[in-house]
């Protein structure tokens, strides 16, 4: 390859690499059938949510209106031209020097055309000096607001799809239990039929049976609203099928928390954000303190100057003119409006102050909240699946005693019912440890968005 051609390559690959690195990211393809891990769910939702979109297109469009005030520092030229015709001639007024008496004369010519070339620049300025101090700032604070949006949906994603996995977990207790249900309901029929017990026992079946599928239902119905939306919170359409896949013990795993580390407050968004505020309202305050300065450009001017008083001979002859200078605006006396911006911002940076230090006192509500939540569902998440064991174990030996005729049925029915609870029980407290762990995360501002 030759060396011109090694030069359009490499002209080629610097003029694609900022297309490619402006693009948005986009989700790898999938199966319409693949289940979806937490992770999975949150990595679509982080592409796709139409919330993090905008904040993502939020940070190009303030990059553009920083480019947009820092276009003042560089050169502004432009092009005018005008073209005249004088239908009659102005008139000027001149003393005659012996006797002193005015005389008015007619000047010029009746058609005129001038183009002109003029290019300023900016040496100083208040206003492009802001603009260009801010612009750090400006940035940050678009790149802040999108990870607050991320931290937002990978908090609710999260709590979302613990949700779903809530109310399948209930679907499949109460499947269980249905199953049982419908097994003793045809046994105590047939103990009924036959005259080895009375009517009671397979009425009772019945109730148990007929409440049991009533919560099916229920959780039917939960699954398919809760699924909804969370295809909403990760930015898919109501169409696409959505399959969760999990491991319980890999969730049990999870669940666990260091409750003894310290808040920082330095780690949550909303105190940065603050913070970058602050600083913007600082360099606001500098802007109106330095109000008084001068501001100082530089211009020149090229004009072409055509004229005559017949049209066909207008363009003949070109008169030129050229200059350069310097032009220097000096505020003397504005009203006191300086002096009140000074102290309009300073007010507010004050009020900011005052931001931080209630966002600081909110969080820490938030956080001990949170960890209160914790621990609570924590022991109960303990003693849930310390029940659930127990249960089962009482449910398995009453039963093979029913089936050998020494326990009573309304003892079958209260080891079952007593199981389907501590099962529903155990569930939920699973999940609500799971969602707790989410909050305490997000209030110490430790939840990851990178996925």
């Amino acid at each position: 390859m030759n060396y011109l051609s090694q030069a359009l390559l490499l002209l080629g690959l610097l003029w694609l690499a900022p297309a490619g690195l402006r693009a948005q990211p986009t989700a790898p393809p999938r199966s319409p059938d693949a289940a979806f891990t937490l992770a999975e769910c949150l990595q679509v939702a982080l592409v796709n949510q139409p919330l993090v979109r905008q904040a993502r297109i939020d940070e190009e469009i303030t990059q553009s209106a920083n480019q947009i005030a820092l276009a003042a520092w560089l050169p502004q030229v432009g092009l005018q031209g005008t073209a005249q015709h004088y239908f009659q001639l102005p008139f000027t007024i001149f003393p005659d020097p012996t006797t002193g008496q005015l005389t008015p004369r007619q000047l010029g010519v009746r058609n005129v055309t001038t183009l002109g070339l003029s290019g300023t620049q900016v040496i100083y300025n208040n206003d492009v000096h802001l603009a260009a101090r801010s612009k750090r700032f400006n940035n940050q604070a678009a790149a802040q607001n999108t990870v607050n949006v991320q931290i937002a949906t990978v908090s609710d994603v999260s709590k979302s799809f613990y949700d779903v996995l809530l109310a399948q977990r209930q679907l499949d207790v109460f499947s269980q239990d249905i199953a049982r249900l419908q097994r003793n309901y045809r046994d105590a029929k047939a103990r009924y039929d036959v005259g080895l017990a009375d009517k009671t026992e397979y009425l009772q079946a019945e109730v148990s049976l007929n409440n049991s599928l009533v919560g099916r239902r229920q959780s039917q119905e939960a699954v398919r609203a809760r699924l909804a939306y969370l295809k909403q919170l990760m930015g898919l359409p109501p169409e696409r099928p959505l399959a969760l896949q999990y491991d319980t013990l890999q969730l049990e795993f999870n669940a666990t928390l260091d409750t003894t580390a310290a808040l920082n407050f330095s780690n949550r968004i909303e105190i940065q954000q603050l913070q970058t505020q602050k600083s913007l309202q600082d360099i606001t305050v500098d802007y109106y303190r330095n109000g008084f300065l001068p501001s100082v450009s530089a211009f020149a001017n090229y004009n072409s100057v055509f004229q005559n008083n017949a049209v066909s001979e207008q363009y003949r002859t070109r008169f030129p003119n050229s200059y350069a200078g310097l032009q220097l605006g000096l505020p003397l006396f504005t009203g006191f409006r300086r002096t009140q911006n000074i102290r309009r911002a300073r007010l507010e940076n004050t009020r900011l102050d005052e931001d931080l230090q209630n966002t600081r006192n909110q969080i820490n509500t938030e956080y001990a909240t949170a960890l209160a939540n914790y621990q609570g569902y924590y022991t109960q998440y303990a003693l849930g699946k310390r029940n659930l064991e127990a249960s089962r174990e009482v449910y398995n030996v009453i039963n093979l005693q029913y089936r050998e005729g020494i326990r009573a049925y309304v003892d079958l029915i209260v080891a079952q019912t007593t199981l389907r609870t501590s099962q529903l029980n155990y569930y939920t407290a699973l999940f609500q440890l799971l969602s707790s762990k989410v909050d305490v995360l997000r209030a110490r501002g430790e939840l990851p968005t990178d996925y």
